[in-house]
């Protein structure tokens, strides 16, 4: 599925309270999100108008290793066949 190309750091955060994540910090134009669920896990997320393409492919990569799917499952799960 290709992935969005105008999504913005914050929208990718609300995008991931869906999986329980929340900003357990932010310093500078970087936030720290963390989740609980299925053990700890912590992401950085540019807060950025527009993420790189290459940027949201790492960050969705890494949430969907902890998770235990494929990149391909959560970005349908998020984005829906809008993407």
């Amino acid at each position: 599925m290709r992935l969005p190309r105008d999504i913005s750091g914050r929208q990718l955060s609300t995008l991931l309270s869906g999986r329980g994540y929340v900003v357990t910090r932010q310093k500078g134009s970087h936030m720290r999100l963390t989740t609980t669920v299925r053990g700890t896990h912590n992401v950085t997320i540019p807060d950025h108008d527009a993420l790189r393409i290459g940027t949201l492919s790492s960050i969705l990569t890494d949430v969907a290793t902890h998770f235990g799917i494929t990149r391909d499952e959560l970005t349908e799960e998020m984005f829906g066949g809008d993407a």
